[in-house]
């Protein structure tokens, strides 16, 4: 029997390898791109998040602040008291590890003490500090490659950061890495990573894939309403999980679990 896989967020043990996880999205902004503030309030937030777990997320991932192209930064300030009675109103009653979407050190550490198990940080950069609360928390940390991508870029910033995290002191099973679809990357860039996602898979390491409701999908699909992007997004993490994507960041939880769970079951069918 193969050895399972664990993902450590905290006191959470994520398995994965033997199924795809599903995490969830929740916007707390009021300017997202993909759902245009309609859960910017507390009350609508914790109500989406809990609907997401019904739904068969296996993680809730909130973010406050807004990484669409063009986007203006919030202050740390600001991003925690969007993010601060979320997470308090869902303490406890969410089964499942909570994600928080964030760059910001404070705000990890704000988010961590009040039931966060997992940090993603889309900077693209090992910030010391951050290390520091994932470090103590113990929590998950998703590295995000965040730039133009070369073939060869990715995988090398997967190795040199997983290197630095090391020597940081983060243990390796605390590690998930993302090829960061969208951020600072072209159209082409963006269906090379899709296209071979094999390639960037390194072993010990969960490999998160975040498309939903993307650019890339829009110009793919040829569907500009980012709503109506869920065909679109399933034909893409169908061709991510044939490759081997542990996560799958999704808007569209009760639709495109469909869709992965199909691809999972094709996946055991590929002969190479």
């Amino acid at each position: 029997m193969a050895e399972k896989k664990i993902w450590n967020c905290k006191n959470k043990k994520i398995e994965y390898g033997n199924k795809v996880l599903i995490m969830g999205i929740v916007n707390v902004t009021p300017d997202s791109f993909s759902d245009a503030g309609e859960h910017f309030s507390p009350e609508n937030a914790v109500k989406y998040a809990l609907e997401l777990e019904k739904d068969g997320a296996d993680i809730i991932d909130i973010g406050a602040q807004s990484t669409r192209p063009g986007y203006i930064p919030v202050s740390y300030t600001e991003e925690w008291e969007r993010l601060e009675p979320v997470l308090s109103a869902l303490n406890g009653k969410l089964t499942v590890p909570v994600s928080v979407d964030t760059y910001y050190p404070l705000v990890a550490e704000n988010a961590l003490k009040s039931g966060a198990d997992i940090i993603n940080d889309v900077s693209g950069i090992i910030c010391h500090k951050m290390a520091e609360t994932v470090k103590k928390r113990g929590a998950g940390w998703i590295i995000t490659h965040n730039g133009p991508a070369s073939p060869s870029d990715v995988k090398n910033f997967f190795k040199k950061s997983i290197d630095e995290c090391v020597s940081l002191g983060i243990k390796k099973n605390q590690i998930c890495l993302d090829m960061g679809i969208g951020f600072g990357k072209n159209y082409d860039e963006n269906m090379t990573l899709l296209a071979n996602v094999r390639k960037y898979k390194i072993d010990g390491y969960p490999l998160l894939l975040g498309t939903s409701r993307k650019r890339v999908i829009g110009q793919g699909s040829g569907q500009e309403n980012p709503k109506e992007r869920i065909y679109g997004n399933i034909a893409a993490d169908t061709a991510a999980v044939l490759g081997g994507v542990d996560i799958i960041r999704v808007h569209d939880v009760k639709n495109e679990k469909q869709g992965i769970l199909m691809a999972q079951n094709m996946k055991g069918y590929v002969r190479l």
